[in-house]
């Protein structure tokens, strides 16, 4: 529900290993690069290597969790407290510990950081305060926060200026799509530094919209009065069945929340979001599930962008990606380079009669994350199901493994190209992007797991020679499910953004984003969230 939605939209910060400056963003050992020097030499030239990952965004970000790291150690948990603490309590603190490293900084850029004073707003709205982990002398229980009483939901939208009218959007009509296609094309993401910007084709929007059971009251605009009625303002919610740890609730998940940005000084985010709130309770839906690339009260979690090149040269010359120091072109190329084929036996695309098997193991997958979305039947055929026969407008790639005819192992991925702004367009005019979207495997089930990590990094590895066959520049991913088992080991490179999970009008503890205190992937800390936000 913000307007400056998921973050990342082209991330110019993928470290190689290669590059001094990965040593602070991996916050650990990593394999010594060709022509490594001792550790002196490599502190000498800390700043430089820094500044050629992004201008020093990467290295600036690492920097700040080992002070936090250091600073945990005054924290009641670090200082032998734990011992005097009921279980319930110190459970309690931990995760309270946690929420407020976040809040410092642990995970944020510096400019995002404010205090609950600021969000005057989110202070009228059923969602937990910033402060509220630190000033709860017990864990709350987990459920709605405030009770919504049907009859008194206003029947009529709150009224706009003057100059601007409300209206549902129609997704069937082609010149509608057409408009939302514009309005978010040139209003809604774009990196920091104004280089690259999401591209949202009209397949990709019916795709994302047009979920089963889609609702058109809940594809909201605001146009401008008058003979060109243009679209200035969009907001849009489908629903889901989510479940949160042991809680399985009916929610709309919200997206696309754009405004123009010559209204953007007109406050009308709250108003928006007011809007489709007031809609979805006339529809007895009471939750809702968003992200950010920004802090807002109060995230259940965050996740942390990972990237993998494909086309590393392209990315470079678009300025996507950096050359690490004392590397060259042609290093990068083969350090990045795929096998031309995939490796694991029984490996295809999915086809229609796969659907039930995949509805079982996606299912049973991802009863072991504490934050997922329930699949139905449909839903299923939906996501990971392409309906086009043009290749121009294939939104979603999914695979599977099949061994004596059982399907043993799913994977799949989305696409979602960014446009090259500024100089680097005479070059190139697009990045293609695949975004890995849900997978499973038979292996969490058997031997109690233990071959799930290197099984993972199988099956993902063949995904990203698919992206690569399929004409992907780059592979990118979050920290969550399973995936700190594979980021590192498969080359991703650690980005420069991170993606905030939140839910509105349902508290519950937080719940881990896949990352350790220096915003790396960590094993330990996966399984928490487990449910992919376009």
């Amino acid at each position: 529900m913000s307007e400056s939605q998921p973050a990342d939209p082209a991330p110019q910060a993928i470290a190689g290993s290669e590059s001094e400056a990965e040593e602070q963003v991996h916050g650990g050992p990593t394999a010594p690069a060709e022509g490594a020097r001792t550790a002196k030499k490599k502190k000498s030239k800390r700043k430089k290597a820094a500044a050629a990952v992004a201008d020093g965004k990467e290295a600036s970000e690492a920097a700040k969790p080992a002070t936090k790291a250091a600073d945990a150690s005054k924290q009641p948990v670090a200082s032998g407290e734990l011992s005097k603490m009921t279980p319930e309590q110190a459970d309690h603190a931990l995760r309270s510990m946690e929420v407020q490293q976040l809040l410092s900084g642990l995970s944020l850029n510096p400019r995002n950081q404010k205090d609950m004073a600021s969000y005057k707003f989110w202070q009228t709205q059923p969602v937990p305060r910033l402060d509220e982990s630190a000033s709860s002398a017990q864990p709350l229980p987990d459920g709605p926060i405030k009770p919504v009483i049907p009859e008194k939901v206003p029947r009529e939208p709150a009224p706009l200026p003057d100059s601007y009218e409300w209206v549902e959007l129609d997704l069937t009509n082609t010149d509608e799509i057409k408009e939302v296609y514009q309005l978010l094309t040139f209003h809604y993401v774009e990196d920091d530094n104004a280089m690259f910007r999401f591209n949202y084709s009209q397949a990709f929007l019916e795709w994302a919209l047009k979920s089963p059971d889609w609702k058109k009251s809940w594809h909201i605009g605001v146009r401008a009065k008058g003979p060109s009625r243009v679209l200035v303002a969009s907001i849009f919610g489908i629903p889901t069945k989510l479940r949160v740890r042991d809680s399985v609730i009916d929610v709309v998940e919200i997206n696309f929340l754009c405004i123009h940005k010559k209204l953007r000084s007109k406050r009308l985010t709250p108003v928006l979001i007011k809007e489709i709130t007031r809609r979805c309770h006339l529809t007895g839906i009471y939750q809702a599930i968003y992200t950010a690339g920004v802090i807002l009260p109060t995230p259940v979690g965050s996740c942390r962008y990972f990237h993998r090149s494909l086309n590393w040269l392209k990315l470079y010359q678009v300025g996507f990606s950096p050359l690490p120091p004392h590397s060259t072109e042609k290093r990068m190329i083969q350090r990045n380079r795929l096998p031309e084929e995939t490796s694991l036996a029984g490996w295809r695309p999915v086809k229609p009669s796969d659907v039930d098997a995949v509805h079982d193991l996606l299912s049973r997958y991802l009863k072991r994350m504490q934050l997922a979305q329930e699949f139905t039947r449909d839903e299923i055929e939906h996501w990971f199901f392409n309906k086009h026969s043009s290749p121009d407008d294939q939104v979603v790639w999914a695979f599977v493994v099949e061994e004596e005819g059982r399907i043993i192992d799913f994977a799949s991925f989305y696409s979602l190209e960014s446009s090259v702004l500024g100089d680097a367009a005479k070059l190139y005019d697009k990045i293609k992007a695949a975004y890995l979207f849900y997978y499973a495997s038979e292996t969490a089930f058997t031997d109690g797991g233990n071959g799930l990590k290197d099984r993972l990094q199988a099956v993902i590895g063949d995904l990203l020679i698919e992206g690569k066959k399929a004409g992907f520049d780059v592979f990118n991913a979050l920290t969550l499910q399973d995936n700190p088992y594979f980021l590192e080991e498969l080359k991703f490179g650690a980005g420069d953004g991170y993606l905030h999970y939140y839910l509105y009008n349902w508290r519950t503890s937080p719940i881990s984003g896949g990352t350790n205190s220096r915003n790396m992937p960590d094993e330990s800390r996966r399984g928490g969230i487990g449910m992919v936000l376009l």
